[in-house]
């Protein structure tokens, strides 16, 4: 094993050891300070602790932190890597402030927007995802691309495991791009490290859940998501659709529809694909293995476009299909129960 290989496995064990560590010594505070209330959102019948997503964005920074300092691999600390933690702290504490007392969606919506500003500013200036594009205007579709992914990633944060079922395998991938040379080091290392982190903090999510992310971690862990595309996508575009696109098409699609039926957009709802087929009486495990396995494909398919860059419009069009055979799946059942009653 590389160098590199062996610091991104250990990345990945010891934040999965630390978050669950931290999880456990935060438990009594976030069962008596943090209560999440079911609501019309909710899918949970009971009050129930939320904010594990701060042992989640802990861990991941805190190894990170620890492998550039003592990993020769990775180099000294990069001004890009610090402004992605900086930003990742900072928006983990607006989510904890959002968990303990909502805040409005405007004021919200330009925090998000100030900092993924920042983060996209950190970027190297030679970056280029779709080089046809004026420099300015392809920042400026990043900051707005990234802000969607940091508000979908928590909207998608609906029922138990959803998100775990989406992060694992695709920070997972994103870590394996690193090892095989398509992400910078620094990204692979963070890749492993929220990929570890989230499988320390599943054991506290299974359904029924005990414990819930909170915004805490949904909006950081959307940040570092988009971050990460943002950087494989330099090389392989195709391969940095392929990974989040079920959260992209359950997400945007449900919004669309909302629009389309002059619903409230800012307002909770239990509009998404997968919340429909759960009230449908769809069990959550049925639900999250259909999330996993086409997460894996998916990945898959992304794997095949950076081995062959020619299979990159028919694999988008495979993957765009298998998302939408999962999404027909889930809406499918919400339907035939729907005439049955």
């Amino acid at each position: 094993m590389t160098t590199l290989s062996i610091a991104s496995v250990s990345a990945l064990a010891a934040a999965m050891a630390l978050c669950a560590g931290l999880i456990v010594l935060l438990f009594p505070l976030l069962r008596r300070y943090a209560l999440a209330r079911p609501n019309a959102r909710s899918s949970h019948r009971i009050p129930t602790p939320q904010g594990g997503g701060i042992a989640i964005i802990a861990a991941t920074l805190l190894v990170t932190g620890a492998a550039v300092a003592i990993t020769p691999v990775f180099g000294p600390l990069s001004r890009e890597l610090a402004v992605v933690a900086v930003c990742t702290a900072i928006l983990a504490v607006i989510g904890a402030i959002d968990d303990i007392r909502p805040l409005d969606a405007l004021p919200r919506l330009i925090l998000q927007a100030l900092i993924v500003a920042a983060l996209v500013a950190a970027l190297p200036t030679a970056l280029r995802v779709i080089p046809l594009l004026p420099w300015w205007i392809e920042r400026a579709l990043m900051v707005l691309a990234l802000v969607w992914l940091v508000n979908l990633t928590n909207f998608m944060d609906g029922i138990d495991w959803i998100t775990v079922a989406e992060i694992v395998p695709v920070t997972a991938a994103l870590g394996v791009f690193g090892l095989i040379g398509a992400l910078p080091p620094d990204a692979a290392l963070i890749a492993f490290a929220l990929c570890g982190a989230t499988l320390g903090f599943a054991p506290f999510n299974r359904p029924a859940a005990r414990l819930f992310m909170g915004d805490v971690g949904s909006l950081p862990i959307g940040l570092l998501l988009g971050w990460l595309l943002v950087r494989l996508a330099e090389h392989h575009f195709a391969a940095a659709l392929l990974l989040p696109l079920y959260y992209l098409a359950d997400a945007t699609i449900t919004l669309l529809r909302r629009w389309r039926n002059g619903e409230p957009l800012a307002t909770a709802h239990r509009s998404h694909f997968y919340q429909r087929a759960l009230d449908s009486g769809m069990p959550v495990m049925a639900i999250i293995r259909r999330v996993i396995l086409l997460n894996v494909a998916l990945a898959g398919l992304a794997f095949a476009v950076w081995w062959m860059p020619a299979l990159g419009i028919p694999a988008v069009v495979c993957g765009g299909a298998l998302v939408g055979y999962v999404l027909f799946s889930l809406d499918r059942h919400t339907g035939s129960v729907a005439q049955r009653s």
